[in-house]
């Protein structure tokens, strides 16, 4: 599985991203996905994650509320649109995957994850 992040970008506070995370591969479909994000100086950070038939979902306490996750099975696609965003937001995005079995729960640890992007940038000013 390969996969390419995209969106990142410079917004104002209290604006909308919406990020993709295309991928490759035939057995995407039985992956897991999620998002982390890692600022300067800080560790990784688990922002979102959804099961591989997107039924369940989980986000991360400082972005609960104001991110969600998606996916388009056929588009071999991930999405996290980001609404509200605060200065803190500001990171670098990776989104991940884990190929798993359908009852698995959704690990929200980097080292879980098999596959990873390369990264998008997101800056919010204030």
């Amino acid at each position: 599985v390969q996969l390419q992040a995209s969106g990142g970008g410079l917004v104002q506070a209290g604006g909308s991203l919406r990020l993709s995370c295309a991928a490759s591969g035939y057995t995407f479909s039985r992956c897991a996905v999620a998002w982390f994000r890692q600022a300067p100086g800080k560790e990784r950070e688990f922002v979102a994650g959804i099961s591989r038939s997107g039924a369940n979902t989980l986000s991360g306490s400082s972005v609960k509320g104001r991110f969600t996750i998606s996916r388009d099975i056929p588009r071999k696609t991930v999405y996290l649109q980001m609404n509200s965003l605060k200065p803190e937001d500001t990171a670098v995005y990776y989104c991940a995957a884990l190929q798993t079995i359908v009852s698995a729960p959704l690990p929200s640890t980097s080292g879980a994850y098999d596959y990873w992007g390369q990264g998008t940038l997101v800056t919010v000013s204030s």
